[in-house]
C-alpha cells in the first residue's frame, strides 16, 4: 500500500457501484490500497435532481414537447445516479476519497482536453456549495 494504489473508477449505475464494490473487497483482500473512487459521467454533479426538478417544474409548460421528453428523460436519469451515488457515499463516504466528474460533451482526447479533465480530478467541484 505504500507504493501503489488503485484508483477504482465506476458510473453511477448499479452495476457499476456492485462491480466496484466487489472489486474493492478483493484488492483489500491483495493488501492493495483502493481507497479513491471516481464517479465518472456524472449528470450536473452540482445541482441535485430536487434542484433541477424545480427548474423543470416550472419551466417545462413553456417549451416544445419534444425539449419536454427530452428534459423528462435527463430528469429521470439524474434521480436514478443521484440515488446511486448517495450510496457511493454511503459505503464510502468516511473512508474513501470519492470524486464526482461530470458528464462532458465532447470525448477527452488530446493533451489539452486531457489537462482540463486532469484539472477536474485535482480540484473537484465542492458539493458543499
Amino acid at each position: 500500500p505504500a507504493l501503489t494504489t488503485f484508483v477504482c473508477v465506476c458510473i453511477p449505475e448499479f452495476l457499476s457501484i456492485y462491480e466496484t464494490e466487489r472489486l474493492v473487497q478483493e484488492l483489500s483482500k491483495f493488501g492493495i490500497d483502493s481507497h479513491n473512487i471516481v464517479v465518472n459521467q456524472v449528470l450536473f454533479p452540482e445541482k441535485d435532481a430536487e434542484e433541477l426538478g424545480e427548474w423543470f417544474d416550472s419551466n417545462k409548460d413553456g417549451m416544445q414537447k419534444e425539449a419536454r421528453e427530452i428534459c423528462s428523460k435527463m430528469m429521470a436519469r439524474k434521480r436514478m445516479q443521484d440515488k446511486y451515488i448517495g450510496q457511493c457515499f454511503d459505503l464510502y463516504g468516511d473512508d474513501f476519497h470519492v470524486v464526482l466528474m461530470p458528464l462532458l460533451d465532447h470525448e477527452v482526447r488530446g493533451v489539452e482536453k486531457l489537462k482540463d479533465f486532469s484539472e477536474l480530478l485535482i480540484n473537484p467541484i465542492d458539493l458543499e456549495e
